[in-house]
């Protein structure tokens, strides 16, 4: 399956700058886009409507990883794709150039939310997205015990069109 991501350049900014302000202990911040779906003659298109971050009291302190959701932040995104009919991506940034990539425990902790989403919009895709400041990578589940797939194309869409 062919799934392409789209994200306005404009929401892409956004999105950037409330990742890069800075948290009391958390050493970077999280954030999920609520996304609507389209069937493609090859696979869907996602396309990223709005940027819902994760609250400040919504951390744990937690010095072994970069960022930790509590409870709290995973039901008010469940919440949202449940009250709204939409797909979600959980999103962060790793601060450098260039294609990032998924480390161990990115790849770890998205498995073990993501596919909730199931839970409450069984008949969407749900996934995950990592922004570099240039670039930028992601998966989708396309069903709650189905494995992520890449997406395979990712379009910031606005004054400049930048495909990856």
């Amino acid at each position: 399956m062919n799934i392409h991501f789209k994200m306005s350049q404009l929401l892409r900014q956004e999105v950037l700058t409330r990742l890069f302000l800075p948290h009391s202990f958390a050493h970077e911040r999280v954030g999920f886009l609520s996304c609507r779906v389209a069937a493609t003659v090859n696979g869907m298109l996602v396309l990223a409507g709005d940027f819902h971050p994760v609250r400040d009291t919504d951390y744990l302190e937690d010095h072994s990883v970069g960022a930790m959701m509590g409870p709290a932040a995973i039901r008010k995104a469940l919440q949202l794709a449940y009250n709204n009919a939409c797909s979600m991506f959980h999103v962060h940034c790793h601060e450098h150039k260039g294609r990032p990539g998924f480390s161990g425990t990115d790849f770890r902790e998205t498995a073990q939310f993501v596919p909730d989403f199931f839970n409450v919009q069984p008949a969407l895709p749900h996934g995950a997205l990592i922004l570099s400041t240039d670039s930028a990578v992601g998966l989708c589940w396309t069903g709650q015990t189905n494995l992520p797939l890449p997406l395979a194309k990712i379009s910031f869409v606005g004054e400049v069109l930048k495909l990856i």
